[in-house]
């Protein structure tokens, strides 16, 4: 049984089960609120489930992409939870979670602020029914509001654009129940943030006064 727990656009907490599936989730595709949302939703869906903390076996973490504010917020909440618990952490890719969700060939496209948006492609799921990453993740600049961008739409023909306002914990759970019952890797335990925060990107500089 895992906690899952995804911030890479939105924020999402589930409580999910291999045998019984998704047990409780709270979805908000707010971007800005992830650290204001995420204890609570941790603390709601464990009411909901009536699953103890003590009960869990890990915490299937989105490691992204996503913005680097944002994306931290959940990997840092889920590996602090796992540590207290003596747990592991399952690190899956976000955009893996949805390609598992929509099922078939496709172009996951999320926000990534500054005009920008990560994508990646898959292609049809494998006997097991897992996604099958071909490319990506990227990122990339959309020109005047098109909802992908050039990169993304030479993947080529037959596939489906999803472009997700947030991804759900409870796909992403199941997803890192289903692999590891099946002994597939994960992903590194690294935040795919593709791009340096704002905060340190190069060329930054500050007025100081004195």
């Amino acid at each position: 049984m895992l906690l899952a727990i995804d911030t890479s656009v939105g924020t999402s907490v589930a409580i999910v089960d291999r045998d019984r599936g998704i047990l409780a989730e709270r979805i908000s595709e707010d971007t800005r609120r992830h650290a204001e949302l995420v204890g609570d939703f941790i603390v709601s869906c464990l009411g909901e489930s009536g699953i103890a903390a003590s009960e869990l076996s890990g915490v299937a973490l989105g490691m992204g992409p996503g913005p680097f504010t944002g994306l931290r917020v959940g990997i840092a909440t889920g590996r602090v939870f796992a540590f207290a618990r003596g747990i592991p952490v399952v690190p899956i890719a976000s955009h893996e979670a949805v390609a598992m969700r929509e099922g078939g060939r496709v172009i996951i496209v999320t926000r990534a602020r500054r005009n920008e948006v990560y994508w990646s492609s898959y292609g049809e799921p494998d006997a097991d029914g897992l996604p099958v990453p071909e490319r990506g993740p990227n990122i990339a600049r959309v020109v005047d509001g098109a909802g992908v961008p050039d990169e993304a739409a030479s993947a080529g023909t037959g596939y489906r654009l999803v472009e997700a306002s947030a991804v759900s914990a409870g796909s992403l759970g199941m997803l890192a129940e289903r692999m590891f019952a099946l002994g597939r890797p994960f992903v590194a335990d690294e935040a795919l943030y593709l791009r340096p925060p704002d905060a340190i990107a190069p060329g930054a500089s500050k007025r100081v006064s004195t």
